[in-house]
């Protein structure tokens, strides 16, 4: 497990989350994996989706001396099929982590029709119809909470990631339509709009000294965002602290407005 995840500022217990049923897309590594040890060490009962099979394995591994050890199932998300059939062993879910995406890089003039349809479906499609599997679930048992991740990249317009930042933008959208669809049912359904967020695959892939510079220079805030900070705030809008949020965006950026 990577030494990042556990980072949260304070460690906050949230008696609603306990016993929660919770599942992460994307929950094996980077912010997915801080988010599933995060609700796991509220109590939740979480299971977590994740096509990164040897992250995600050691992952359960290192927190399955936990009193609710999560649970991984493999899943790609580009198969609707599976999607249903995966969140139809699972069962009823409490909360949906709708957080899986992949932000390749690309230029305009290189993108193919397949490719269009290849990014919407990692970035975009499988959030509907994972919130389509929970919610028949969550409207038999009185309520539940769907959190969407966006992300920062549309906000600022940055360079190469075209498709990325459509399907991030159009996650807000689905966001406010799902909240205002499934409110009566009291199901809550929020976007989580994450900065630049400190993962390993961001240090690995895109990290320099110049990145960093042009990062810190444009929040508000000069410290980088942790892993455990996003963490912290999802625990806290799939609570019932956050019983009266719904249909917004919440961002975790330290203030970037970009540079």
């Amino acid at each position: 497990m990577d030494k990042q995840y556990n980072t949260l500022r304070e460690q906050v217990i949230y008696p609603s989350l306990a016993g929660k049923r919770v599942v992460v897309t994307g929950g094996g590594s980077g912010i997915g994996g801080g988010i599933t040890e995060a609700f796991a060490r509220q109590g939740a009962l979480v299971t977590f989706l994740d096509i990164a099979e040897h992250d995600s394995r050691a992952l359960q591994a290192s927190l399955a001396t936990l009193a609710t050890p999560p649970v991984y199932v493999p899943c790609d998300l580009t198969d609707l099929d599976k999607i249903a059939a995966v969140f139809e062993a699972i069962g009823p879910v409490d909360i949906l982590i709708n957080n899986a995406a992949n932000d390749d890089r690309h230029v305009i003039k290189q993108v193919t029709p397949a490719y269009w349809e290849n990014r919407m479906a990692v970035n975009l499609r499988h959030l509907y119809f994972c919130a389509q599997a929970v919610v028949p679930g969550m409207q038999a048992r009185g309520g539940g909470v769907i959190l969407n991740f966006s992300s920062i990249s549309w906000h600022l317009a940055l360079s190469e990631l075209t498709l990325y930042m459509t399907a991030k933008a159009g996650i807000e959208g689905m966001t406010r339509g799902m909240a205002r669809d499934l409110g009566p049912d009291n199901i809550r359904v929020n976007a989580l709009i994450p900065g630049g967020v400190r993962t390993p695959r961001q240090e690995a892939l895109w990290h320099t000294p110049d990145e960093e510079a042009r990062i810190l220079a444009g929040q508000c805030l000069p410290q980088r965002v942790e892993i455990g900070d996003v963490a912290a705030l999802t625990l806290f809008l799939a609570s019932d602290s956050a019983a009266r949020c719904s249909g917004r965006e919440y961002f975790v950026d330290a203030g970037w407005y970009g540079a």
